[in-house]
């Protein structure tokens, strides 16, 4: 039986020969190979709807270029439009089947959106998938285009929405730190370097520092968008613009840059953008650095809410789910937890993203679907990391101030706080005396005989153990200064 006699397929045919198809499916036979070739991950495309999105957009953009250049019949052109429409607005996402690493540096990416609008048109025109005599995947589709300007913009697009969501989730969690700040600003506790007790200071100014460091990172966000906005879409194979018609490429630019609602334009060098992804080395530097940070941060978090009767103690975080099955009451710190193996993933992706990066050769680099599926998808977990650790940890945090206050009492740390007035040499041997446990420090130093008891309470006082907080105005705030930076309701930073 011929391929063509089984019930329920169509047949298509390319150099390489025939295969029959599902019937239905709106795929072609270009999919249907990379279907077989490529079983790697189990992750297909349309995992990634953002990548789906701006295929949809770049088809969209392109099909009215060529309609205005009068490249494409008007009814043709109608019929693509609609359907790549349809492919922007994930009405056809189930049909993007083949998985995200892949060979042949994208092709079988843009072929898929190629068949799926070809075959989707063609039923709007009351056709059947497959009569590319009608339309066509390649000549209609793909005019003017190639895989190597259309993957490599669609990448850019999608990262910058994901990178719209990350950014609102730091700035999301930036204010909840900032929050708790301000909630603990007056409980004073023991700071500590190297793990060993340090000076005294308040939890609000250590979870303030936090919201800082994390705020610092919305700028860097907000940078790659404008680099990411520059793209190599009409340069076609190797970025000369061979099949495509000189005022194409800002044609296509202009009407990506209203469909996409971005600064869209073409990059000065389309052969040099071809070749070059280090906007994407970029990108993953600056997902990597949240990743750091936060991780950093829930190293804190795991610490100082350690015990809860034989560990630091000092926060009380959250109870989200019961932490042993066989040691009862047991409840472990599950939410920063995520948060760090989501940062050792995202550290790991940047090793493949650097190397992917590297191994471009000449006109073309080959591994962007790797480096497409790793940045998309690391953008996505810190994100879904972010807002779980802001509303399922952050938000919920206590401290247990009775514990705190007894720590600060009999800590030797206050005593660098009387060094100026004491000398260091006197401080140092009533901080022995205190760790020998001969008083506490207040008593050792009215020991001395050398402040009174006037004196040294103006010392101890909290304003001067802990250093000077400023009421920040609204122009020297971090976290004002970072929402400030935000462009746009919609995009959020």
């Amino acid at each position: 039986m011929s391929t063509a006699e089984v019930a329920g397929t169509r047949t298509e045919t390319d150099f390489l020969g025939e295969l029959a198809l599902p019937e239905s499916a709106l795929w072609g036979i270009h999919t249907a190979r990379a279907l077989q070739n490529f079983p790697i991950s189990d992750v297909p495309l349309h995992a990634h709807p953002e990548l789906i999105r701006a295929l949809g957009q770049i088809k969209l953009a392109a099909v009215r270029a060529n309609r205005e250049l009068g490249l494409i019949d008007p009814v043709v052109a109608a019929a693509i439009e609609s359907a790549a429409a349809e492919v922007a607005t994930h009405r056809l996402d189930r049909f993007f089947v083949v998985d995200v690493i892949q060979g042949g540096a994208g092709t079988s990416t843009n072929m898929n959106a190629n068949e799926v609008i070809a075959n989707r048109a063609l039923e709007l025109l009351g056709h059947r998938p497959g009569a590319y005599d009608v339309v066509h995947p390649i000549d209609h589709v793909n005019r003017c285009q190639s895989t190597n300007d259309v993957y490599p913009t669609a990448i850019r697009l999608a990262l910058v929405r994901v990178l719209d969501e990350l950014a609102g989730r730091v700035l999301a969690c930036v204010e909840a730190l900032r929050d708790k700040g301000e909630e603990f600003a007056e409980v004073l506790k023991i700071g500590r370097t190297q793990l060993q007790d340090a000076v005294p200071m308040t939890v609000g100014r250590e979870f303030r520092g936090w919201a800082v460091t994390l705020s610092e990172e919305l700028p860097r966000l907000r940078e790659t968008r404008a680099l990411l906005a520059e793209v190599n879409l009409g340069g076609t194979a190797i970025g000369t613009g061979i099949t495509a018609p000189p005022a194409y490429s800002v044609l296509v630019c202009r009407h990506l840059a209203q469909l996409a609602d971005m600064p869209i334009v073409p990059a000065a060098d389309l052969v040099e953008a071809t070749s070059d992804t280090g906007v994407f080395v970029l990108v993953s530097g600056a997902i990597k650095r949240v990743a750091v940070k936060l991780s950093k941060i829930c190293n804190d978090l795991r610490l100082l809410g350690s015990g809860p009767q034989a560990g630091f103690g000092e926060l009380r975080l959250p109870s989200r789910q019961a932490g042993s099955s066989i040691m009862p009451g047991k409840v472990n710190p599950v939410i920063p937890e995520v948060v760090n193996q989501v940062a050792y993933a995202i550290c790991g992706n940047d090793v493949s993203i650097t190397m992917a990066a590297e191994s471009g050769q000449l006109q073309l680099n080959a591994f962007e679907p790797l480096v497409a599926h790793r940045l998309l998808e690391g953008t996505r977990w810190l994100a879904r990391a972010l807002g779980t650790l802001t509303e399922n940890c952050i938000e919920g945090i206590d401290v247990d101030r009775a514990r705190l206050t007894a720590e600060v009492e009999r800590s030797v740390g206050v005593v660098t706080a009387l060094a100026p007035v004491i000398g260091y040499a006197t401080a140092s041997e009533i901080a022995k005396a205190a760790l020998r446990g001969e008083g506490t420090v207040r008593e050792l130093v009215l020991g001395t005989g050398l402040l009174g008891e006037a004196e040294l309470a103006a010392l101890l006082l909290p304003s001067v153990l802990c250093g000077h907080d400023p009421d920040l105005s609204e122009e020297d705030d971090p976290v004002a200064l970072a929402r400030g930076l935000m462009v746009g309701a919609s995009l959020r930073w």
